[in-house]
C-alpha cells in the first residue's frame, strides 16, 4: 500500500538508491520517498500502478546513458505534466564517487529550483562533513581552496563551509597530539536505561527487567576487557568512553566493580580522557559520582535534552527539570570539572522560545561543554509512531534555533570542535559539539574522523580497526544481552580475527 504523501523516483541503474533517497528526503522531510528500479516492477507487476507519486507531489525519473545522466521532473501541481529532461555529462571511465556527485548535483539543482529551497549542507548527505576539509588540510590546501571546492562540488552554504573548515582545523591540531596511529581507544557499552526515550534507536533495555543478570553481563564484559588489555598491551591507550544506554543505571557497587577491572587491566599512564556518559538525571546519585571520580573518570555528561518539563514527559524522560539541576550540582560537588550537557533541537512541539528558555537554564548551570543535536527520526525509534498520530510538522528546527544555541555556547567561552550529521534530521541541520579550550571531547573527534582503532566492548558495540593505509574494517557484537552473555567467547573470537 502506498503512503498518502509519497514521492516516487524511478531509476534505470542500481547502486545510488541511498544517495537519491537521502537527498530527495532532505527537500521533502514529511514525505515517504520511494526509489524504484525497473527490475522491481517486473518482479512485482501488481504494484506497477503504485509507481507514481501522490497527487500534488512531484515525481522524478532518472536515466543513466553511456555519456549522461538524464532527469525528468514530473510536476504534481500542474496535471502531472513532465518537464523536459535535464542532463549532466558523464564518461564511461569516470570514478563512481564522481558519478555520484554529478547525480546529486543534478537532483539538487532541479529540486532547489522547483521548491525554492536551498539546503544548508547542499548535496552532502554523509554523516562526516569535516572529513572533506580535513583531508584537504592534510594536503596543504588553503581555506579558500577548500571553500571553493565544497561550494562547487556540494553546493554547501558559506556558513556551513566556514563551520566545517573551522572544526577540521581544531580537530587536526588535537589529533596531532595523540598516538592515533600507534595507539587505540576503548569503548565500553552498558545497554541499560531507566526507560526508553521516544527518539532513541540505540541498543538499550529497561534496567528493571535485567537487574538479576547485571552480574553476568559484567562477567562477560570483563572477559572482553581482559582480551583487549592483553592483545594491546604494547599499544598506547589514549581515551576511554563508557556509554550506552545509560551507564549510571548500574548501582554504585556495580560501577565500582567495572572501573576497578578497567584500572587493573590497562596502563592508563598516557590516558588523555576518561568519559562516562551519566546522561539521565534520574540515574545519578552522589554515591555513584564518587565512585566515578575515584575510578579515574575525568569527563561526564548530564544530559537534559530540553529544560521544558512538558517535552520531557512526552519523550519519556522520567525525570524533572529540577532533577537535572540537582544532578549537575552533585557532579560539581563530587569534583568534576569537565561536565558536558546534551540538547536536542526539533523535539515535539518545541518553539524557538522553548529553546531560548533551555539555553538560559543551561547558562546558569555553566557546563564545560555542550553538544547540540538536531532531532533525527530513526526508523527503529518510537518517534515514528508519534509522528503518525501527531504529524511531522510538530518537529521543528530552524536556523534561528541553531543560532540561539551557538550564541549561548559562545557566551560561555565555547567554540565548535566537532560535528556530524544523520539521516532525516530536523531542518536538515547537524549535531555540533561546543567546548572551552582544554575541555574538548577527544573520543568524539576520534569516532567521527576515523583516524584511530577503537576497540568496542559490550552488547551492540562495533569495533573499528584503522589500518596504516587508511583502510577500515569492522566487527560487531550481538545486540541481544542474553546472546552476548551466552556467546561472549564468540565475540572475543571475532575481535581476534579482526585485530
Amino acid at each position: 500500500m502506498k503512503h498518502e504523501n509519497c514521492i516516487v523516483v524511478t531509476v534505470n541503474e542500481a547502486g545510488f538508491e541511498y544517495d537519491i533517497h537521502s537527498l530527495v528526503k532532505a527537500f521533502y522531510p514529511a514525505c515517504d520517498v520511494r526509489v524504484a528500479l525497473p527490475f522491481q516492477n517486473r518482479e512485482n507487476k501488481e504494484n506497477i500502478e503504485n509507481d507514481s507519486s501522490s497527487p500534488g507531489l512531484p515525481g522524478l525519473n532518472i536515466e543513466f546513458t553511456k555519456d549522461a545522466i538524464l532527469l525528468s521532473l514530473i510536476d504534481g501541481e500542474n496535471g502531472r505534466a513532465s518537464f523536459g529532461a535535464k542532463k549532466i555529462k558523464i564518461t564511461h571511465d569516470m570514478p563512481r564517487p564522481q558519478v555520484k556527485n554529478c547525480l546529486k548535483q543534478l537532483i539538487y539543482a532541479e529540486l532547489s529550483q522547483y521548491t525554492g529551497k536551498e539546503l544548508p549542507w547542499g548535496t552532502l548527505t554523509g554523516i562526516r562533513p569535516t572529513k572533506i576539509p580535513m583531508g584537504m588540510l592534510e594536503e596543504g590546501q588553503t581555506d579558500a581552496d577548500i571553500m571553493k571546492y565544497m561550494k562547487d562540488t556540494y553546493f554547501i552554504s558559506e556558513k556551513k563551509g566556514e563551520l566545517a573548515i573551522q572544526i577540521a582545523r581544531r580537530e587536526k591540531a588535537l589529533l596531532e597530539t595523540l598516538h592515533y596511529e600507534d595507539g587505540y581507544s576503548l569503548y565500553i557499552g552498558i545497554p541499560f536505561c531507566p526507560t526508553t526515550c521516544l527518539y532513541c534507536s540505540f541498543t538499550s533495555y529497561p534496567i528493571f527487567s535485567w537487574k538479576k543478570r547485571i552480574s553476568e553481563y559484567l562477567d562477560a564484559l570483563e572477559k572482553e576487557i581482559a582480551f583487549i588489555a592483553d592483545y594491546y598491551k604494547d599499544k598506547v591507550l589514549d581515551t576511554i568512553y563508557i556509554g550506552g544506554g545509560t551507564p549510571t543505571t548500574l548501582e554504585a557497587g556495580e560501577l565500582s566493580r567495572l572501573l576497578e577491572k578497567v584500572n587493573c587491566s590497562f596502563d592508563l599512564s598516557h590516558l588523555k580522557e576518561f568519559t562516562v556518559e551519566a546522561g539521565r538525571a534520574d540515574s545519578i546519585t552522589l554515591d555513584k559520582l564518587k565512585v566515578l571520580k575515584k575510578g579515574g573518570v575525568t569527563r561526564i555528561s548530564v544530559n537534559p535534552q530540553t529544560m521544558k518539563q512538558q517535552t520531557l514527559d512526552i519523550i519519556g524522560r522520567k525525570h524533572t527539570v529540577v532533577q537535572v539541576k540537582e544532578a549537575f550540582a552533585l557532579a560539581r560537588k563530587a569534583g568534576f570539572t569537565n561536565i558536558n550537557m546534551d540538547l536536542i533541537l526539533g523535539l515535539p512541539g518545541e518553539t524557538k522560545e522553548d529553546v531560548r528558555n533551555t539555553m538560559e537554564e543551561v547558562l546558569r548551570l555553566n557546563p564545560d561543554s555542550l553538544t547540540v543535536h538536531s532531532l533525527a527520526i530513526k526508523r527503529a525509534s518510537g518517534l515514528n509512531r508519534w509522528i503518525e498520530e501527531n504529524g511531522i510538522s510538530a518537529l521543528t528546527n530552524t536556523d534561528e534555533m541553531m543560532e540561539i544555541t551557538a550564541n549561548g555556547a559562545a557566551s560561555m567561552g565555547m567554540v565548535p570542535y566537532y560535528l556530524y550529521r544523520q539521516k532525516n534530521m530536523a531542518g536538515n541541520f547537524e549535531n555540533v559539539g561546543y567546548a572551552r579550550d582544554g575541555k574538548f571531547g577527544i573520543y568524539n573527534i576520534l569516532i567521527m574522523e576515523e583516524k584511530q582503532t577503537i576497540a568496542a566492548l559490550g552488547t551492540g558495540s562495533i569495533t573499528k580497526r584503522v589500518f596504516k593505509d587508511g583502510r577500515i574494517e569492522r566487527c560487531d557484537n550481538v545486540k541481544d544481552v542474553n546472546l552476548y552473555i551466552d556467546k561472549i567467547d564468540e565475540m572475543i573470537m571475532r575481535k581476534r580475527r579482526l585485530l
